[in-house]
């Protein structure tokens, strides 16, 4: 029966049917169990939304490891470019495959980090590193079960985020090189799995919660690049802590002997404490380490013998403390690679052990006292031996230098940094700097000059040199295609130079990060410049001070020479930005070097003697046509040549004539402006140049001398946020300053002038505008050589480019700020509605009195609305009174200039209004420094809360309130509806209406 069963067609009909309908089963089982679910494709849709990734195809599978638009393959192991999705397939219970690893990285994607990230519940690794992505951490990520995270090298800004501290499962955060500020929430205490946490390269403030002592099971720690307050903390807690990297986080030394605890250490950096000397901290029993850095940490005494037991050791760095003694036999360490002894107090002999390693190891000893005896004769390329030993002669740099003798003094020196060829300005050639430089490098082979360089780049490969991938316009153009690159340290000296005072010219430009909507902008250069030994300049950012990056920045300085020998030296102090992977985008880089007499060298006598014969005549005849010519122009001339007489001026001197046929005779079509002291005229030089010409009145003795003081204060100051000055004429009656030409005239006309020149502003414009005077300012009380209260900030005295660049301008009521005293008591000169009341009253000057009448601007440019001629009602004095109602109120938003369209960010209008009323504190020292107004303005730094108390609205009698202005100045207030006020006899004199275009 069986058998015929199975011998029935029908039968075998149906068992084929059955066994196909299983294959196809399976079939589409296993195809099935290699696609995302629909709603995780969903999701990925959204995060390429969100993050402005749009090379994913969506007609691909995902989970397909051979798809190049979700996984593609790396064709370079140094390249920075990662474009990876991997699922995982083997999730039980699930029938699909999830996403759980995401690595977007050096794609310069310019959204927000995802929210719906949080759609992917599978998703273990998150990598956007080296992008150009915004805003903050969102808080959906927070209920995420990450376990690798890392945004480093993006634009991430604001606080960080609190409810991190509930990603408990992460392993791995690194949050670098973002514009994160404020405290570290005590809440990342309590992400108790955590190994790596990396916070460098932020704007982080205050000190370190003792929360995160709670992380115990960290391996990898780095902080560095913060402006963190207090002693640097003990780290004891970290029993398993590996990496430890804290360079230039503010913190204050000494190093903790708790230190000690951790065995497990393979790389140890820290730099640039503050605070008093200390002693070398107890490292012994680290004897893992490979890297092992503690640079400018203020430490004293031998360096300790046990450093020869560290047998994994790579890379010692104890440059720049105070270490005394010899160096300890480190033979032993066979593995050891760069040794940075530089500018130490180190004594006896140079070692043959470091004398005799192969080339593969570096040494730098620079800057120290060893015996000369020791010294080799021939200097090498892996041995830095610059100023390394106690030389009874000063003048001498090395025993290498014996073969290249002084032949004559020398006048001048001029140096093409980085430039493998020399290259003629006018009549001066720069000479090729074309050797290789190194990491402990001294190079001799120039007579006149010579350079000295120190240290490793951590990212990309060492090579000092930097090439200009753009073209930077200007007759000097070519001496910024190349430049030099150091690590940390780089000295040129000029060498066989006749002793007296000299000008160094420094040349710069920012020829490698870039300026553009990529990760690859987003790195910092900051160094400091020393002269003589004398630093100059703090933590110099020649692009944030240029203004863009492949733009010319000079700074010129005086300098002495007294034993034949000038020095300038470039020194990291570890703050520049290292996690951008284009090498050189930290640390010092300069163009070109000029040390330049400010005497004639001596004419040659035999030469003179056959001149002198046929000369003396003529002289003669010359010297009374002088003396005639000079008798004959009035004393008004003579006594203001007596008083330009020894200004050490950077400008140029017109002659009238010169003056006249550029303005056509000062026609009154080219005016363009009227001032208090005079007028302003728009005029073009033979060679093209359109210049604005400040025409001052020759009968006033207050004109004489804002003319002087003017010339004396802005000539040597150059920053792209100050306007620059040409030069000047004092010929016959005429006082003349000759400025560079700003198409835009002033703020104020363009602002709240007359209908039919004012310009259409934009926000982005207006808040552009706001940081470019603050920049301005910081530069004038904090960077610049001569540090100046300007007195009389207001918007007509801030002038604007074709581009609507801001730039401050006229300094005839400027003051130099002696550091040494708190305040300066002076005659009160200003404009009211613009002085401080400290100022105004009292004549109590500090550089705080910038700061509140850049306050009064801020407003200005935020409301659109004059603080003089705008009043909303009978019941506020003027513009800033109603700001601090409406503070008070919570109705902020009200000020800002109705007329803004769409573009306009609340949020930076409000923090624009709120800096404005910080800086219009009564109170001077509530005020801020216009660095940290910068900080806050660029959204780096928190904004500090300000909150008027109410008792100064209810109590008129306070000091607060504007009662005392009323009083003293209630006549011109009255009158300052009809017109703009000038000024009372107590007050040096100003008009308010736009005057300026200079």
């Amino acid at each position: 029966m069986l058998d015929k069963m199975w011998a029935s067609p029908f039968s075998i009909l149906l068992l084929i049917t059955f066994s196909l309908v299983l294959i196809c089963e399976t079939i589409e089982a296993q195809t099935h169990s290699r696609l995302l679910p629909q709603e995780e494709k969903n999701a990925l849709k959204e995060i390429a939304e969100q993050l402005g990734k749009k090379d994913w195809d969506f007609d691909a599978n995902p989970c397909d490891d051979g798809n190049t638009k979700w996984n593609t393959p790396r064709t370079d192991n140094s390249s920075t470019y990662h474009n990876i999705v991997t699922c995982n397939c083997s999730i039980p219970n699930t029938g699909f495959c999830h996403v759980e690893n995401i690595l977007l990285k050096g794609q310069d994607l310019a959204g927000v980090l995802p929210p719906s990230l949080v759609k992917l519940p599978y998703l273990k690794t998150i990598d956007l590193s080296r992008n150009y992505l915004s805003g903050t951490i969102p808080p959906e990520w927070a209920s995420i079960k990450l376990e690798y995270m890392s945004v480093m090298v993006n634009r991430l800004s604001g606080p960080i985020p609190k409810y991190l501290g509930n990603m408990t499962a992460l392993l791995y955060m690194s949050l670098e090189n973002n514009m994160f500020n404020g405290t570290i929430p005590k809440e990342l205490g309590n992400m108790v799995n955590l190994q790596s946490l990396i916070l460098s390269f932020n704007n982080l403030t205050g000190k370190l919660p003792v929360e995160i002592n709670k992380l115990t099971n960290l391996t990898e720690f780095r902080l560095s690049g913060n402006n963190f307050t207090g002693k640097l903390p003990s780290f004891e807690s970290f029993k398993n802590l590996q990496k430890l990297e804290i360079q230039a986080s503010g913190f204050e030394g000494p190093v903790s002997p708790s230190i000690s605890v951790l065995t497990r250490m393979s790389e140890l950096r820290i730099s640039d404490l503050t605070g008093s000397a200390s002693e070398f901290p107890p490292l012994e029993n680290m004897t893992g380490l490979t890297k092992l850095m503690l640079r400018n940490c203020n430490i004293s005494g031998k360096i300790p013998s046990y450093i020869a037991k560290m047998p994994q050791l790579k890379v010692l760095d104890l440059s720049f403390n105070r270490l005394e003694g010899p160096i300890p036999n480190l033979e032993g360490l066979n593995k050891l690679e760069s040794l940075y002894l530089t500018s130490n107090k180190l004594t006896g002999p140079i070692e043959d052990w470091i004398i005799s390693r192969d080339s593969k190891f570096h040494a730098d000893l620079s800057y120290n006292n060893f015996n000369e005896s020791s010294e080799p004769p021939t200097c090498t390329e892996n041995l830095n031996l610059f100023r390394s030993y106690n030389a009874t002669k000063k003048s001498e740099l090395g025993k290498c230098l014996s073969s290249n003798p002084c032949s004559k003094n020398r006048y001048s020196v001029h140096i093409n940094c980085g430039g493998h060829e020399s290259v003629t300005i006018g009549h001066t050639t720069y000479e090729a700097d074309e050797d290789s430089a190194g990491p402990a490098k001294f190079f001799y082979s120039k007579e006149s000059w010579g350079a000295s360089n120190t240290g490793d780049f951590w990212v990309g490969r060492n090579d000092y040199q930097a090439t200009n991938v753009s073209a930077i316009k200007g007759d000097d153009a070519e001496l910024y295609t190349t430049a030099r690159l150091s690590a940390l340290s780089l000295t040129y000296y000029g060498r066989c130079l006749a002793n007296g005072n000299y000008t160094v010219t420094l040349h710069f430009a920012e020829i490698v990060i870039r300026d553009n909507r990529s990760f690859r902008s987003l790195g910092k250069r900051m160094f400091d410049v020393y002269i003589q030994g004398e630093r100059k300049l703090k933590d110099f950012d020649i692009r944030s001070l240029a203004g863009e990056v492949d733009k010319a920045l000079i700074r010129k300085f005086n300098a002495v020479v007294e034993d034949g020998i000038l020095e300038v030296r470039f020194q990291y102090a570890g703050k520049g930005t290292t996690a951008v992977p284009i090498r050189g985008s930290y640390g010092p880089l300069v163009s070109a070097i000029s040390f330049v007499s400010n005497f004639k060298p001596p004419a040659n006598h035999n030469k003179i003697v056959h001149i002198i014969a046929g000369a003396v005549t003529a002289s003669l005849i010359l010297i009374f046509a002088i003396l005639f010519v000079s008798w004959r122009r009035s004393r008004n001339r003579i006594s203001k040549e007596a008083e330009l007489r020894g200004l050490d001026l950077l400008t140029g001197v017109f002659t009238i004539r010169q003056i006249k046929a550029a303005t056509d005779n000062f026609d009154a079509a080219n005016k363009i402006g009227e001032g208090g002291f005079g007028s302003v005229y728009k005029g073009t030089l033979l060679d093209g140049t359109v210049i604005a010409v400040k025409q001052l009145s020759s009968k006033s003795k207050q004109g004489n001398r804002e003319f002087v003081n003017e010339i004396g204060m802005i000539s040597g100051l150059q920053h792209p946020n100050l306007v620059k000055l040409y030069g000047c004429c004092a010929e016959g009656n005429q006082l003349l300053l000759v400025y560079e030409y700003l198409e835009n005239n002033s703020l104020a006309r363009a602002l709240v002038g007359p209908e039919e020149h004012r310009l259409n502003i934009d926000w982005p414009t207006r808040h552009k505008i706001c940081i470019g005077i603050a920049k301005g300012l910081a530069f004038l009380h904090e960077e610049s050589s001569l540090k100046i209260v300007h007195r009389d900030i207001k918007a007509t005295n801030v002038l604007l480019d074709k581009k609507l660049n801001p730039k401050i301008s006229d300094f005839g009521l400027a003051k130099l700020d002696d550091e040494d005293n708190t305040h300066i008591s002076t005659r009160v000169a200003g404009t009211i509605g613009y002085m401080a009341p400290e100022y105004a009253l009292w004549g109590y000057l500090t550089y705080k009195a910038d700061v509140y009448s850049f306050g009064v601007v801020a407003l200005e440019i935020a409301a659109g609305k004059s603080i003089m001629t705008y009043r909303p009602n009978e019941k506020f004095v003027c513009l800033l009174d109603w700001a601090l109602v409406l503070q008070r109120q919570g109705k902020l938003v009200e000020l800002v200039d109705e007329t803004l369209g769409s573009d306009l960010k609340q949020d930076e209008a409000l923090r624009m209004i709120n800096v404005a009323l910080l800086c219009t504190n009564p109170s001077p020292a509530l005020r801020p420094t216009m660095s940290a107004v910068v900080r806050i303005l660029e959204d780096h730094l928190d904004l500090p809360e300000f909150n008027v108390e109410s008792r100064f609205y209810d109590d008129y009698d306070d000091h607060l309130n504007l009662q005392g202005l009323r009083d003293k100045y209630g006549p011109m207030l009255s009158s300052s509806q009809s017109q703009p006020p000038t000024h009372s006899s107590s007050i040096t004199g100003r008009e308010c209406s736009p005057s300026s275009s200079a």
